[in-house]
């Protein structure tokens, strides 16, 4: 009976959290998305290790992938797409 109650107290304020975080206004809410994840990251620090060079795919001085598009868009225009 006791942990029904607690169940019932950590719901409502569960509900009482979502309402109140949902009326914020939007910068209010990237801060708090902003701690939380910084939060997560702090206690998972195996998941995302700190101090290192992470490689970020960026389509600039991909001549190869043009290439390839120029290619592809060449050979679709004799195509009829009706």
């Amino acid at each position: 009976m006791e942990q029904e109650s607690y169940e019932q107290k950590i719901s409502m304020v569960t509900t009482k959290l979502m309402s109140t975080l949902l009326n914020l206004p939007r910068a209010d809410k990237f801060q708090i998305i902003q701690t939380l994840i910084a939060e997560l990251a702090e206690s998972e620090p195996e998941l995302i290790p700190a101090d290192q060079a992470y490689p970020v795919w960026s389509p600039y001085n991909a001549t190869e992938a043009a290439a390839t598009m120029l290619q592809i868009l060449d050979a679709a225009k004799g195509v009829n797409h009706e």
